[in-house]
């Protein structure tokens, strides 16, 4: 990793750029009404499950479980049960008869190399993802709930990593993006193997850890040899020594991440628009070592514009689906232990600024001004969707992101 950029930073602008991550956070993270919903969507849908199935296990595993979602993020559920074959038309026939989905997004994928049942609830419009007896979603999610605690700046990375690739259509591996799997573990990757800093402290400037992401994924990481890898502490290793254990004949892929735990499986074998990905971070990377440079005093604007918002935005129609949100689930919050903790991640790096946590609610003045800093600026890469994100209807944004 390269972190020359450090010696080139203006630290009045680097302090700017870690506090609006932090804000950024407690502005996009989840809401006790937001897990609420989803727990309705969850409990619909196990209660048909449970009707066909009385003994079958339903849970839930990805962003949903670890905590690590946006407002839009879709929910994964997997059944377990004894099937000699997953019964996919079954449970889609039975969804159907009890009209928990709109009829036209109930999708059988039987084809996939993992099965599943796609769908969209029909009260909320949040999309759900059905698989059978996969276990290693549960345990990926239990895996990346054990790297929260270690390294407590991990959930801010990603959040804003996550808003980034949405907006550029680059969050999901079928338009030729990165599984948010894939981006979790290079994050963790990031975090052991940084030269300079110890990624375990809670009071490391956020701004230059997502500028030194950029830096080493958009533009000195060597896709065509090295490929990652999490266990034992975190190394680079040689494409060739990975395809040693590949099963099947596979090759290591262009953004080659070895499976934590799936030896012999890459993870970002599907991710065909790898280089794609690497452009938008490089592009990133100039913008933001720019906006933190000591001739940013120099800029028009400095004082006003968002450092961070010259990158991501949040559209007015994700946040009139928060407030329809918060409206109508707001008297039905009832947060287990398990999920409060997980809402209340963002504590650690609060407190080692020496600031309390306030409650969301309380700071009308900083949502708008926050929500008018991110959704005003125009400025994103040649390869992201600006104008079709800006133009989304409520209904397209809610079917949108992982």
């Amino acid at each position: 990793l390269n972190s020359s950029v450090v010696t080139l930073t203006d630290p009045t602008f680097s302090i700017r750029l870690h506090e609006e991550i932090i804000d950024f956070y407690d502005f996009m993270s989840p809401r006790p009404e937001e897990a609420a919903m989803r727990r309705e969507v969850v409990k619909r849908i196990e209660t048909v499950i449970k009707d066909l199935w009385p003994t079958a296990d339903v849970q839930i595993f990805g962003s949903f479980s670890t905590g690590l979602y946006l407002p839009t993020s879709d929910i994964d559920l997997v059944v377990f049960g004894k099937w000699e074959r997953p019964p996919l038309q079954l449970l889609e026939q039975a969804l159907r008869k009890h009209n928990v989905a709109e009829p036209y997004s109930i999708k059988v994928l039987d084809k996939a190399t993992v099965p599943i049942i796609k769908l969209t609830d029909q009260e909320t419009e949040v999309k759900v993802d059905i698989s059978f007896n996969v276990e290693t979603g549960v345990k990926a999610a239990r895996f990346i709930k054990e790297y929260m605690k270690k390294y407590s700046l991990l959930p801010y990375l990603i959040l804003v990593l996550k808003q980034f690739l949405l907006q550029r259509d680059l969050n999901e591996v079928f338009t030729g993006g990165i599984s948010s799997y894939s981006l979790i573990l290079m994050a963790i990757s990031f975090l052991q193997l940084h030269p300079r800093i110890d990624a375990r402290r809670a009071d490391e400037n956020l701004g230059m850890l997502l500028i030194e992401f950029f830096e080493l994924y958009g533009r000195n990481f060597n896709y065509l040899k090295t490929g990652i890898r999490i266990k034992n502490g975190g190394a680079y290793i040689a494409k060739e020594e990975i395809m040693k254990v590949m099963t099947n004949g596979y090759r290591p892929s262009m953004l080659c991440i070895e499976d934590p735990l799936l030896p012999g499986n890459d993870v970002g074998r599907s991710s065909y628009g790898a280089m794609q990905v690497k452009q938008v971070f490089d592009y990133a990377y100039i913008v933001l070592s720019h906006a933190v440079s000591p001739l940013a005093r120099s800029y028009p604007n400095r004082d006003s514009e968002s450092t961070l918002g010259r990158i991501i935005k949040v559209t007015q129609e994700v946040i009139d689906y928060r407030a329809w949100i918060k409206k109508k689930w707001g008297s039905k919050i009832n947060l287990s232990p398990e999920l409060d903790n997980r809402l209340k991640i963002r504590d650690p790096i609060a407190l080692c600024n020496g600031e309390q946590q306030q409650n969301r609610d309380s700071e009308p003045s900083y949502n708008q001004h926050l929500a008018l800093s991110l959704a005003s600026t125009q400025q994103l890469s040649s390869g992201s969707s600006a104008s079709s994100v800006s133009s989304l209807s409520s209904s397209d944004i809610v079917s949108f992101f992982f």
